[in-house]
Parts: C-alpha cells; structure tokens; sequence
C-alpha cells in the first residue's frame, strides 16, 4: 500500500446535514459502517437525532448531532466554532467529507406558489448549503470530497412539483462551480439526484399512498420506488470509494424513473 492509500485509509470524518431521519440518516450510517465518524444535524427532532448517534456509536465511530437550520445563515457561525471544537475533540484538524442534504418537499401547482413559498426553499435547498459550505470550507480537508443532493425532478416533470425542482436545478449547477473553484485543492464536489424514495419525506407520499407508490413503481424500470438503502450506500460509496477523478457530474439514482 502507497503513502497516499495509507492516509486514505485512516479514520475520516463527515458532515451530514439533516441526518435525524430519512436519507440524510441513511447516509450517516453507511458512512459510519465504511468508518467515518459522524458530525450529523437535525432541525428540530433531537430525539431521533440522539437515536442516530447512538446507532453510529454502535458501529464503533464517533458522533454528534449539532441542532442548524439551514435556513438561516447566522447560525453558521456558531455551528462551524462547534465543528471546529468537536474535531480537536477528536484529534483532528479538519473534516473529510460534506453531504449537503437537509431539505425539505413542496407539492402545489405554480399558479399557487407564494413568494413565501419559493423564498422558503430557496433559502434551505440554494442559499444554505452555498454559505454553509463557503464556511465550512477552511476545515475541509485538501483531497476531500462534498455530495450535494438534487432530484431526478430536475430531470423530468411532475405537475406540482415546479418550484422544488427550480431550486434542485441551481443545485446542480451549484455543484459544477464548486467543482471547478475548488479543484485546485483536490476537493471534488459531486450531485446525487434520488429519485422517489419510501421515507417520511413530503409528508410520506411514496411510502404511505398505495396509489402513489404504484404509479412510481409503473413508471421506474426497476418496477418499484426507491428505499433509503438504495441512496445512502451509493453515496459512502461516492465519498469513501476510489471516485477520484469525478467531479462535477450529477448522478441520477432513480432506478430508472420515467426513462
């Protein structure tokens, strides 16, 4: 094994935003099981936030839930003085890998979609995650690697679904720019876009509507929707693997939806 295979062998450490739940927890525990330690951030369900460390800590790594809003940029400061402290906790300098994933869904036709509404999601799907990692950046590790998640709604069409999309768009090309501004370092900065997946995600849809969940599996090639399992350990994979030299891309992980 090489010196530079060695260090990448060593212990790593993420950034999981909005990993109480769905696939952000998901994420957090395949990250976790390939042996990263995990810094993780819930909005506002602490009790399934401490459910998730204790998971991590299971596997044998380190963990901590930090409460952010993604939403409100002033509280970044604060919480990269708590990551920063949390990595000297920890013997460390500087974190490995960031997932940009806390989100949330809108379902309405674009003649109802206030100026509230498109303001709200832009602010935690766009503005968040672009000055959470301008922050972030000075203890992200040189050689590191940053997931930014999309939708395969950028991709095709579901009436309802105009302003969601919009925002998971200017993700995408969010994801390009990091990617050339921060090459330099060696950071490469990917998207992955899941298609419908069965979590508590707007409202359990996919999961809980029998209806719904049929029309996605008729639609999907793979003949069924998604489940967490199918997204979070593509994405350790993404972060952990030997991906290297991707950068910029924008990988649809739908099981085929509406090819």
């Amino acid at each position: 094994m090489t010196q530079q295979e060695n260090r990448q062998s060593a212990a790593k450490t993420a950034i999981v935003t909005g990993a109480s739940r769905g696939l952000g927890r998901n994420t957090a525990l395949n990250l976790a099981a390939c042996g990263a330690d995990i810094i993780l951030t819930y909005h506002s369900n602490k009790e399934e936030a401490e459910s998730a460390v204790a998971e991590i800590e299971k596997l044998g790594r380190k963990a901590v839930a930090f409460q952010l809003d993604t939403a409100d940029p002033s509280s970044f400061d604060g919480f990269v003085a708590e990551v920063g402290k949390t990595l000297k906790a920890w013997g460390r300098e500087r974190f490995d890998y960031l997932v940009n994933n806390a989100g949330i869904g809108m379902l309405m036709p674009i003649a109802e979609t206030s100026e509230a509404d498109l303001d709200r999601l832009y602010a935690i799907h766009v503005k968040g995650p672009y000055l959470l990692t301008q922050k972030l950046l000075p203890l992200l590790s040189d050689g590191g690697r940053i997931v930014n998640l999309s939708s395969g709604l950028a991709r095709f069409c579901v009436p309802g679904m105009s302003a969601y999309a919009m925002m998971k768009g200017a993700v995408e090309v969010m994801t390009r720019y990091m990617a050339r501004e921060f090459g330099d370092r060696g950071i490469t900065v990917n998207t992955v876009a899941p298609g419908a997946i069965e979590t508590d995600f707007g409202g359990g849809a996919v999961r809980d509507n029998p209806d719904h969940n049929a029309f996605i599996a008729s639609v999907t090639a793979m003949g069924r929707a998604g489940v967490p399992d199918d997204i979070g350990p593509m994405i350790a994979d993404l972060l952990t693997g030997r991906n290297r030299w991707l950068t910029g891309q924008c990988i649809e992980v739908s099981g085929g939806m509406f090819l």
